[in-house]
Formats: structure tokens, sequence, C-alpha cells
């Protein structure tokens, strides 16, 4: 009697070669923005001296010429990167600026750079380095300008509301603006008091003054987080 012999119709024939898995390949666009996240987290941990193109070339699986032909370097990487963040805040703190009451906007003001570090701390990591680059699109102390700016208007109108000189309103928007990027920079690894208070302390400064301090500081805004 002749036994049967069990075939599995799964296997590969002998006369056929195993099929490798087809690789995705990447079109320009999303190799530049694979590149864009890898260089971000590399530059946030290690700082641009402390990151090279070979590592960056070696995370997103490419070779060196890859990040060259993208970017022309480690340096076109980095102000890229450098800009979005700028961008970034910049957009997030002026947005954030609704209300009517000048306390209010101090509170959003606040918020808005806030919930950057904590939205996107990896970015403002980055950028309160010191740019080792000269050709870099800007630094943490410009991008502070450039806010500043926007608070300075603010402050103008309100100046001239309550009869004070409108020409000092640059002054205490580079004061005010300065007061909490600095107090960010150092929340960033504190992470306490909670946002929400940290908000209403620099408000309570920025309102009161030293002098007229509230013990207990609190919000006047929606926001209560």
């Amino acid at each position: 009697m002749m036994v049967g012999v069990a075939t599995d119709s799964s296997s590969t024939p002998s006369n056929e070669k195993p099929r490798r898995a087809r690789r995705t390949r990447m079109t320009g666009a999303e190799r530049r923005q694979q590149l864009l996240e890898i260089g971000r987290t590399l530059f946030a941990a290690k700082g641009f001296e402390g990151t090279s193109v070979e590592e960056i070339a070696a995370k997103a699986g490419v070779s060196k010429p890859v990040v060259y032909e993208h970017f022309g370097g480690k340096e076109g990487l980095y102000a890229v990167v450098v800009d979005r963040e700028m961008r970034r805040l910049l957009d997030m703190v002026t947005s954030s600026l609704t209300a009517g009451h000048p306390r209010e906007l101090c509170e959003q003001a606040a918020f808005a750079l806030l919930d950057y570090i904590e939205e996107y701390t990896d970015g403002f990591r980055i950028l309160v380095r010191d740019s080792p680059i000269p050709q870099s699109t800007g630094s943490f102390a410009s991008l502070i300008s450039d806010i500043a700016t926007q608070v300075e208007d603010i402050l103008g109108r309100e100046f001239k509301n309550r009869g004070f000189d409108a020409k000092l309103a640059p002054l205490y928007a580079q004061a005010l603006v300065g007061m909490v990027a600095l107090t960010g920079q150092w929340w960033l690894d504190v992470r306490k008091p909670k946002k929400a208070e940290v908000a209403a302390h620099l408000v309570n400064l920025a309102w009161h003054g030293l002098d007229g301090l509230e013990p207990k500081p609190r919000l006047i805004g929606h926001r209560k987080s």
C-alpha cells in the first residue's frame, strides 16, 4: 500500500526563490521630514557640536550624501530646525493674545510660552542654546525680541490710556518677556510648581510689582491649568 506524502501548499516551490519584502521608498519630502525630526531629537539631546552627520544618517538608515543633498550639511539642517521652532513659538504667543484686559493678555502670553515648553520640550532645549553657526536663522535672544515687539504694541496703548510715557513701552516689553522666558528656562527642568501656578506668579510680579504682590496670586482669565 502506498502511503501519501503530506505537502504544505504554503511552502515555496524548489524552483522559486523566497520573495523579499518590498521596501517602501520615501519621497524627497518624506525623507527631508524624517531627517528634520531625527536632527531635532539629536540636537536637543546632544547639542550642535555633539551631533554628527554620520549619526543623523545612521538613525535615518541612509548614507551621509543624502543628508548633504537635502540640507548641505549639519549646519543647514540645524538652521532649518531652529527656524521652524522659532516660528512655532512665535505663532503660539502671538495667536494667544486675544483678550481685552491687559492683565489677561499677560496671562495668555505666559501660558503660551509654558505651553510650548511643555509640548515641544526638544524644540525649546534647542532654542535656549546660543547658535554656534553664523548663518543660523536666529537665536533665542532674537526670538524674544520678536515676541517683545508684539507685547510692545499692547503696552504702548495701555501706557497712553494711563497717561504714561509710551516711549518706554519697548523697555517694559523686553523686561516682561525676558522675565517670562528666563523663568521658562528654569521651569523646563524642575516642572514645579504646576504650569498655572507659575503663570499666576509671573503675572503677579508683572502686574503688581514687588511692592504690591498678592500673597496668593489668582488668574482672572478663562484658563486655570
